[in-house]
């Protein structure tokens, strides 16, 4: 299967990229190279440079012949959509649109949407872990810029019969993640630590969230890109919930000595606490999280003291 990966040579885009090279289909990396890097990408996946607002999105569709779009490319953190929610709206909105025609002018048979736990908002501690079909009332312009995708998907998906799943994923992490973005507390972390710097918490590190490994997330977009059962969305995590304060635990373990952060007042946007079911995802994916906390820590740690 020839797949267009938008984003392809970022955190996330690079783990898909080796999977499916590896599962033998042939994955094709877009990106604009303003957070990803062209050393992410394995060898023998191409690299088109380009920006998912490009013009030139639709010609580059009609010049392949792509049977399938993840589309993983755009704005990723929550403070940047409140500082400048004009351009989270450019990036995630109107770039998403792109994609869209470009993928039904040329007749691609199925897109995979990377959405997120932060669609949600704030959720009461008693309604985790957080079900599919709970209403999506985001705290932050970059929640909402998501949800807003969402909707598009379906109405395309009326009006075109475009075939769609959306990927609500929860705190991503793993090797090659910048330090931004959701999830990107453990890169922050791990790499500070890593360098022998402080670390800081903002807020009172008893906030919560469902760190999930990039390469079960990898898996859960493969599964999506094959299953039968479409025109939904599905969560990915590991329907666990970690406080800040049992990650740096884990981490000062990991490190072989304490760590003491630092902290400072909440951001504005953060929800506060986070887990996600994810049996809707077993159940229709045949999917489920392999990768142990510890474990992926291990891995992430050992990428940035190498």
């Amino acid at each position: 299967m020839k797949v267009l990966i938008t984003g392809g040579a970022g955190f996330i885009g690079s783990h898909l990229a080796y999977l499916l090279k590896n599962e033998g289909h042939e994955p094709v990396a877009l990106d604009n190279l303003s957070t990803g890097l062209r050393e992410n990408l394995p060898e023998g996946v191409r690299l088109v440079e380009m920006d998912v607002t490009s013009p030139e999105l639709l010609p580059l569709f009609r010049s392949e012949d792509f049977e399938a779009v993840v589309h993983l490319a755009g704005q990723t953190m929550v403070n940047v959509s409140i500082d400048k929610p004009v351009f989270d709206a450019q990036e995630n909105v109107l770039g998403s649109v792109n994609v869209l025609e470009a993928v039904r002018k040329t007749g691609v048979k199925r897109i995979v949407f990377s959405s997120t736990a932060a669609a949600y908002g704030n959720v009461r501690e008693e309604e985790l872990p957080v079900l599919e079909s709970r209403p999506l009332t985001p705290m932050s312009f970059y929640g909402l810029s998501k949800v807003t995708v969402e909707r598009y998907l379906a109405l395309y998906r009326e009006i075109y019969g475009l075939d769609y799943v959306v990927l609500r994923f929860a705190n991503v992490y793993g090797e090659r993640q910048g330090d931004g973005g959701e999830g990107g507390v453990i890169s922050i972390f791990t790499k500070a630590i890593a360098e022998n710097r402080d670390i800081t918490i903002f807020g009172d590190g008893e906030q919560t969230r469902d760190f999930i490994y990039a390469g079960d997330i990898a898996r859960g977009i493969l599964a999506a890109l094959t299953t039968a059962n479409v025109n939904t969305a599905y969560n990915l995590s590991t329907q666990t919930e970690t406080s800040l304060r049992q990650l740096v635990s884990l981490l000062a373990d990991i490190a072989g000595h304490p760590i003491i952060p630092g902290y400072a007042p909440e951001r504005s946007g953060d929800i506060y606490k986070s887990m996600l079911s994810n049996a809707r995802a077993v159940r229709g994916l045949n999917w489920r999280p392999q990768t142990e906390l510890a474990e992926g820590l291990r891995r992430t740690y050992a990428h940035f003291v190498r």
